[in-house]
């Protein structure tokens, strides 16, 4: 019998400790975490690349961004996007040659530059993470030495040194490396002078070495020279201003040698000791914790201390809070933890609970978080707001867009009767309208290729396609579908039938879109083009025969998007260049679209300082490219961040890719709205355990009759 009575109480220790427990049991993290400046924060994949050379896809840029420091990053809170120095001690000074190498005025023409010589001056006593890279004694290790080592905390010693301007040239030498797949490796080869030689330098001397690691600086780069330990100079062919784009890239980070030498070692690669896995940087973390299938650590670099938080922003910045740490040493979080969330709906609930500091929205949360106005205008929900929840938005430097191919004898080329009905096409399909329903209102319709943010952008009604829409009270308004059929009409086809065959106008839109998730939206395009009468035969196919039929030109008109690479209104008009066709050029023109005058004023405006000649000349070709209509100009897509209360200096920035050093936690209100948010619900546990005693006294009821009976 006390064994039973040992085995009760042994049964109802767990719930009578669990009732009387004050902590929170649903917290996922270490309660020793409790009032640390930790910002916690989710991945929903491991990121593949973290070599800078080799890394370009969003969710490895997201580390990449905070842990190497390239020269220069864009403006955190000024709008549009400008550059400003990082690691830089200034903006680079620029240099413009002739062919013979002799110095040319700043206001050259672009077409007598032969070369623009970037020189950059880095800042001094920069230091690199603590690794053990940087002790001698690690550089010459047998595989023997390797048994007990499986994460770079296993090593006893680590050390760091000084950044210096070799470091930058060694990286710029590493864009193509033999062993290496650099994604920018072509684009960079044309411009920066003697790249393209020197990969085939290094090719040949990986083939006559292949056992040895190759040593970059026995090799000299034209284009990438060291002047001393703080300055270097980059050589590009002809005007080429995007560069400076560029050197706020990863690409363009410092990479010490002996991260190279260190990891080339053997048995390093099969312990997954690489800089695929573990990156060697000077900016403002370093990678501490590396779990793809848990969480991902950044900790903050003691030795940085190079960077301040901005003093100066936006109008409304300073009334919003985001000046209030102006002069603070970066970064303003010790640690950022990367928890893996490969649903949405656990994300989104430990967002609720304070467990991450903020959130995206799903389309399944979007009602819950946000009310959209009759305006169209989001604002965060009652709820959200109760819990001290704000939202940010930022258009994002996107364009999706619907193309009409010119070479099609219907709907390309510049006769009137194209253009006509390419423009009753752009009437009727209403994008405001598509935003409402499948975007949740995240997005604005496009009134041209350039988004917001972006040089030559321009809002309000100077900015406004007029060949689409009237500006009305303030604002843009659709024109009618009636004026849309008399622009069909006038295109020769009265009601959606060709005048002169007397046959239906039947219009081809080739997709990859397909399965249930993209029916509705095929559907909803189908009911645009009917508005006009005219029938859409959409053709659905996989990306590969997607991309076969775009590059022969096999299309009449096709879904397309693009990212910009960086903030210029090049990136985004170059899509429209004559001389960028699909058909044979192999380039981005999608559309084929061709206009002289375009292409004339694009060769004028591409290498153009930003200012008021550049302006004008975007305003021009806007209005060409509005009046010849080569694409539905669809839309841009809005970005929407959620954040707690706790959380400060949080303003969307779609540009910046290292924004969480400029994060702050109120820890302590964090903790305080977790244990207020999260407090258990004791009594279902009391219930069980009374329910427990009842069932073990019956038992035991049970029991000493039957001892009874035996007795």
């Amino acid at each position: 019998m006390k064994r039973f009575l040992d085995y009760l109480a042994i049964c109802l220790l767990p719930v009578l400790l669990a009732g009387c427990e004050g902590g929170l049991w649903n917290n996922p993290y270490p309660a020793t975490d409790a009032g640390k400046s930790i910002l916690y924060t989710a991945f929903t994949e491991r990121p593949k690349h973290l070599d800078p050379a080799q890394a370009y896809s969003e969710n490895e840029y997201e580390f990449l961004a905070n842990i190497y420091a390239p020269p220069l990053q864009y403006h955190y809170l000024k709008r549009p996007y400008q550059l400003v120095p990082l690691a830089a001690s200034s903006m680079p000074t620029i240099t413009f040659l002739d062919a013979q190498g002799r110095t040319l005025p700043a206001d050259a023409p672009a077409d007598k530059i032969a070369f623009s010589v970037y020189e950059i001056h880095i800042k001094p006593g920069m230091r690199y993470q603590l690794h053990p890279a940087f002790v001698a004694g690690n550089l010459d290790l047998k595989e023997a030495d390797l048994a007990d080592i499986h994460t770079l905390g296993d090593f006893a010693q680590r050390g760091t040194r000084q950044v210096t301007a070799a470091d930058y040239v060694y990286q710029i030498k590493r864009l193509v490396h033999p062993e290496l797949h650099t994604p920018i490796a072509g684009v960079m080869s044309e411009y920066i002078v003697g790249l393209k030689e020197y990969a085939a330098t290094l090719q040949q001397a990986a083939k006559a070495h292949p056992e040895a690691c190759l040593d970059l600086n026995a090799y000299p780069l034209a284009g990438a020279q060291v002047v001393d330990d703080t300055t270097y100079r980059i050589t590009v062919r002809g005007k080429y201003p995007q560069f400076a784009y560029w050197l706020a890239m990863p690409f363009f980070a410092p990479m010490p040698q002996e991260a190279e030498r260190f990891y080339a070692q053997p048995g390093m690669k099969a312990r997954n000791l690489t800089l695929d896995w573990w990156p060697v940087g000077s900016g403002p973390y370093y990678l501490s914790e590396n779990d793809p299938n848990r969480r991902m650590v950044l900790t903050r670099n003691p030795a940085y201390d190079s960077e301040h938080y901005p003093a100066q922003g936006e109008a409304d910045d300073a009334r919003q809070g985001l000046l209030a740490d102006a002069g603070k040493s970066l970064p303003l979080t010790e640690e950022v933890v990367f928890s893996l969330e490969k649903e949405t709906i656990p994300y989104w609930n430990k967002f609720l609970q304070g467990y991450y500091d903020a959130s995206g929205i799903s389309s399944d949360s979007f009602d819950q978080a946000v009310q959209v106005s009759v305006g169209g205008e989001a604002a965060i929900s009652d709820g959200m707001k109760a819990q001290g929840i704000t939202l940010s938005t930022a258009v994002a430097t996107s364009t999706m867009y619907t193309g009409f191919n010119w070479l099609d004898p219907v709907v390309g080329g510049s006769s009137e009767r194209a253009v006509k009905l390419r423009r009753a096409i752009a009437i009727a399909v209403d994008f405001e309208e598509f935003i409402s329903i499948f975007a949740n209102g995240r997005g604005i319709a496009a009134q041209s290729p350039i988004p917001p943010g972006i040089f030559g952008y321009r809002d309000g009604e100077t900015g406004v396609n007029h060949y689409v829409y009237d500006w009305v009270d303030g604002k843009p308004v659709r024109k009618s579908i009636a004026e849309a059929k008399q622009l069909l009409a006038e295109a020769g086809y009265p009601g959606g039938v060709d005048a002169i065959s007397k046959q239906p106008l039947v219009i081809h839109l080739d997709t990859t879109a397909n399965g249930v998730g993209n029916k509705s939206r095929l559907d909803w395009l189908r009911k645009q083009f009917d508005k006009l009468g005219v029938q859409l035969d959409v053709r659905s196919t996989d990306y590969n025969r997607f991309q076969d039929k775009i590059r022969r030109g096999d299309t009449q008109m096709f879904y397309f998007g693009w990212n910009a690479d960086y903030p210029d209104p090049e990136n985004f008009l170059f899509l429209l260049q004559g001389a960028q066709a699909k058909v044979g050029h192999g380039g981005e023109n999608a559309a084929n679209y061709s206009n002289p005058e375009y292409d004339q004023l694009f060769e004028q405006m591409k290498n153009m300082e930003n200012g008021p000649l550049r302006q004008a000349i975007l305003d021009r070709m806007l209005e060409i490219v509005r009046r010849d209509s080569p694409w539905l100009w669809g839309f841009h897509p809005k970005n929407y961040v959620l954040q707690h209360g706790w959380l400060h200096n949080v303003k969307s920035n779609v540009m910046a890719n290292n924004k969480l050093k400029y994060w702050r936690v109120d820890a302590a209100s964090r903790d305080r709205m977790r244990k207020e948010w999260n407090q258990p619900e004791r009594w279902p546990l009391w219930l069980a355990g009374v329910g427990l005693i009842l069932m073990m006294t019956g038992l035991l009821r049970v029991l000493r009759g039957r001892e009874r009976r035996v007795s």
